[in-house]
């Protein structure tokens, strides 16, 4: 059995989650820049330390990772050049991957400047944790070229990764359906500063807009992959379905997405046991202080040594 978690967490929950002993796999996105002054080269792999603020987040995490439950894992880091974006792969200490490497090319050494990639290989699987970049409000801050040149390397990725079964989560920035948002009409008309971009299919909420659902779509079909948590809950869950409330204005009214996402290769399907939010309602009952919820998956085993 193989169970994996995804969150987005705030550092001083994370000692206190207790389901943590029950986890083999865990990766989240982690706001932390990487170690370095100011205009020059980051160390990846080592958090800021070098500011009253930076030192305190340095510490209390460093507490967190070395007491139960997550004294059992190794952490493997892939941190930001600034405080924007990082991730984090929390594995038991009971497996071990082949390799893990921080860009979406494993054979290369390059690491993502903004810390939004780690690629674990396994024996018989490979993980992939990311953290998609926001698609932005507008053409013309560069954010909608950014995110449609992630979206074609992520492509271009799992087009050509298919030795493999891949498994492959994290928060994707993007609501698939509209059953993946509670309130289509609010999402789909959502704009800022009354500003509308001239092509209509990028309007909307970011991770909402017709463009990005377009291309998560083909990333799905020609990857031939399955969104585990769909492949379960065919039917809208406007309680426990959606894993973001983030929307400056709708998280005051019950207004969620579902972004967090767990995907597998086809050939895993039929080995999906179970894949759940963690969260729920409008009071936001299991998001331990962040705006995304845990996101869980349970797969029957991949293989006898990673069981």
């Amino acid at each position: 059995m193989l169970i994996v978690f995804f969150f987005v967490l705030k550092t001083t929950g994370l000692s206190s989650l207790s389901f943590l002993k029950n986890l083999i796999l865990m990766s989240l996105p982690y706001r932390m820049p990487a170690a370095g002054s100011k205009g020059s080269p980051k160390n990846p792999g080592e958090l800021k330390d070098d500011t009253s603020s930076s030192r305190e987040e340095k510490q209390t995490l460093m507490r967190a990772i070395s007491s139960p439950p997550l004294q059992n894992y190794h952490v493997w880091w892939s941190l930001s050049d600034s405080k924007y974006a990082g991730t984090a792969l929390f594995v038991k200490k009971c497996i071990q991957p082949k390799k893990v490497s921080f860009s979406l090319d494993g054979k290369a050494s390059k690491h993502e400047p903004d810390g939004r990639v780690i690629l674990a290989e396994f024996e018989s699987f490979r993980l992939l944790n990311t953290y998609a970049p926001n698609n932005g409000w507008k053409e013309e801050e560069n954010s909608f070229p950014r995110r449609r040149k992630w979206d074609k390397r992520i492509l271009e990725f799992v087009a050509q990764s298919t030795d493999k079964p891949l498994i492959w989560c994290g928060d994707l920035n993007v609501s698939h359906q509209e059953i993946d948002v509670s309130h289509p009409d609010f999402f789909s008309s959502a704009k800022v500063n009354n500003y509308i971009p001239p092509n209509k299919e990028d309007c909307g909420q970011p991770g909402f807009t017709l463009n990005e659902r377009k291309r998560f779509s083909t990333i799905l079909s020609e990857g031939k992959l399955v969104d585990a948590y769909r492949f379960l809950h065919k039917e809208k869950d406007i309680e426990h379905g959606f894993s973001w409330s983030g929307n400056p204005v709708g998280k005051y009214r019950g207004k969620r997405m579902r972004i967090d996402y767990f995907i597998v290769s086809e050939k895993l399907k039929d080995k999906i046991v179970s894949c759940e939010m963690h969260g729920q309602g409008i009071e936001l009952e299991g998001f331990y202080g962040s705006d995304h919820c845990p996101v869980s998956l349970e797969l029957s085993s991949v293989d006898s040594s990673e069981s």
